[in-house]
């Protein structure tokens, strides 16, 4: 979908508090939400290989945050058989998508770090 916000054909209005887009792009947009978005875009992981990934989640936000995006359409949850049980998490092609857009979000910001940094008027490492 690239139209633009204010395309009357939309599905839904982010502007509209009552909106349930408003839930999705909590769920997308947060900072554990983005990482594990562009983590998983490198390929299908298991719980603790994103928890390894994804330094300072907890393992709580990560299984939370894990079910937000699955319940929104994005992740994948897959449960193999096997002593001990395998369970892996995968982007499903919607989450490939939104996956993409927030990798480019990413990649601006580790682009332009010592720029926002220089704003804030601190140095980069």
């Amino acid at each position: 979908m690239n139209q633009p916000l204010s395309d009357p054909k939309l599905h839904g209005d982010l502007f509209s508090e009552h909106c349930p887009s408003r839930e999705v792009l909590k769920h997308v947009t947060s900072r554990w939400g983005v990482l594990l978005l562009v983590a998983l875009g490198e390929g299908a992981c298991r719980f603790s290989e994103l928890r390894r990934k994804v330094g300072g989640i907890s393992e709580r936000m990560l299984a939370q945050t894990l079910q937000w995006l699955e319940q929104d359409g994005f992740v994948q949850r897959i449960a193999r058989q096997a002593a001990p049980p395998h369970v892996e998490y995968r982007l499903t092609p919607l989450g490939k998508e939104i996956s993409q857009r927030v990798k480019e979000v990413a990649d601006w910001i580790e682009r332009n770090l010592d720029g926002v940094l220089a704003a804030k008027g601190v140095q980069a490492a």
